[in-house]
């Protein structure tokens, strides 16, 4: 999905994922000739063709997720960092290091570990040579998905910067109060390699839930009624009355249904089912349980039908386009939109940062994955 956010003004030189059913995907929808399947520790400069413009990472987020087990960088799978960071140091000996380096990751590692997670990637750009600030994203300022991500967007220090790419200080919406709270607690030397990048204010989407659900989905089926009211008496009473207020709008609602453990009055684990009708799907997850899938409420009057989000639904979330090939497997599907980026926040990234930050001399900008 950074690959269709960057879109056809780069050129992908390389892909790397040790999931083979990603990889899987990104053949199916871009061909095989530059992807890798495989760990990114066992890669080799050897295995890296010329001289990127960028290298996207988008490492594993269990580790440094507020709801992960918390083993911040030192964990088994937000470890990757150090494998990226192993095949830039290589390529900077080689006199190859990419222009621009980007790293994307839940907002939870802005305070993994008490802050030094966040200090440790810092720490790790200074020694290769770049200059570095950050953004918190929500892809709900483009598509009807509530997602926040942070992108750490590096330059090396021998690049020429353009004083429009960055503000005086931190502000806008991409800096959150949590960025800067985690900016400001950075040793003063990494401090003074910050940059806060100026990326406009998105135009707005104006697209609804409502428009990317539908009524004969694919991969999926209704609820019978007995599921539905299952559903209806895992509600709080506050969920309860959302639902009752849509039954009374006379129009068809769609909302958008997590089940969480909840603490009751008596202090014991209940699962509840909650609810929103704010035309806003919850952030999509990868599918580790039933409590991880994102279910819909369709309220037309009387009439309440549940279901799972489909797959192709689940794509449009992340902003792909209809035609883009989604495993046949309900699970794969979700796993890859939930582990997956919002195209149109990446977008966004490429054009008002990424693009004016690489000087366009050839046809195509040059992105290593």
């Amino acid at each position: 999905m950074a690959r269709a956010g960057l879109g056809d003004d780069w050129r992908c030189l390389f892909a790397n994922d040790f999931d083979v059913r990603k990889v899987q995907s990104y053949t199916a929808n871009w061909g095989a000739e530059e992807i890798r399947y495989g760990d990114i520790y066992a890669l080799e400069t050897a295995n890296l063709p010329g001289r990127p413009d960028l290298a996207w990472g988008s490492f594993p987020c269990q580790d440094l997720s507020l709801a992960g087990n918390g083993a911040g960088l030192g964990g088994l799978r937000s470890e990757a960092f150090w494998g990226y960071y192993r095949v830039i140091n290589a390529l900077k000996l080689e006199g190859r290091a990419p222009k621009i380096l980007v790293l994307e990751n839940v907002v939870g590692a802005l305070t993994s570990n008490g802050g030094r997670d966040f200090e440790e990637l810092f720490r790790a750009l200074d020694l290769l040579g770049y200059v570095y600030g950050a953004l918190t994203m929500d892809a709900v300022h483009f598509l009807p998905q509530s997602r926040p991500r942070l992108f750490i967007v590096a330059i090396r220090k021998d690049m020429a910067l353009a004083e429009d790419l960055v503000r005086a200080g931190p502000g806008g919406m991409w800096a959150s109060d949590a960025l800067v709270r985690a900016q400001a607690t950075l040793p003063l030397r990494l401090r003074k390699n910050w940059l806060w990048w100026n990326v406009p204010e998105p135009a707005g989407s104006n697209a609804r839930l409502a428009e990317l659900i539908e009524d004969q989905p694919q991969g999926v089926s209704w609820h019978h009624a007995v599921e539905t009211a299952r559903f209806l008496d895992m509600m709080s009473e506050p969920n309860r009355k959302k639902v009752e207020r849509a039954r009374r709008a006379g129009e068809r609602r769609v909302g958008a249904i997590y089940r969480r453990t909840r603490l009751d009055g008596a202090g014991e684990k209940v699962q509840r089912a909650e609810i929103r009708f704010d035309d806003v799907a919850g952030c999509l997850r990868t599918p580790g349980g039933g409590s991880s899938r994102q279910f819909i409420m369709v309220v037309e009057g009387d009439s309440v039908r549940t279901r799972l989000l489909s797959p192709r639904e689940a794509a449009r979330l992340m902003g792909l386009p209809d035609d883009y090939k989604l495993p046949g497997n309900y699970n794969e599907a979700y796993h890859l939109m939930g582990d997956g980026l919002a195209v149109p926040v990446v977008r966004h990234l490429a054009e008002n940062l990424l693009m004016p930050l690489v000087e366009a001399v050839e046809p195509f900008r040059i992105a290593a994955e």
